[in-house]
């Protein structure tokens, strides 16, 4: 089942699964966006992406991985 930008909790889930070695707050919201588009099943015309977007992915992802 696919999912897009506003399933936020799902994007941090999944990109701690990809990425649990890297550090959400190193990466710059350019190659953020393009690891969310990567990621299996992502739907990216569903929803907007922005910058509150993002933080909020990075935030989650970063609890994710505690």
């Amino acid at each position: 089942m696919s999912y897009g930008w506003n399933d936020v909790q799902r994007i941090a889930e999944e990109l701690a699964e990809a990425h649990s070695d890297v550090d959400p707050y190193s990466v710059g919201f350019v190659r953020l966006q393009q690891m969310i588009l990567e990621l299996p099943d992502f739907d990216g015309t569903s929803g907007r992406v922005g910058e509150k977007v993002l933080e909020a992915v990075q935030e989650l992802w970063a609890k994710e991985l505690d």
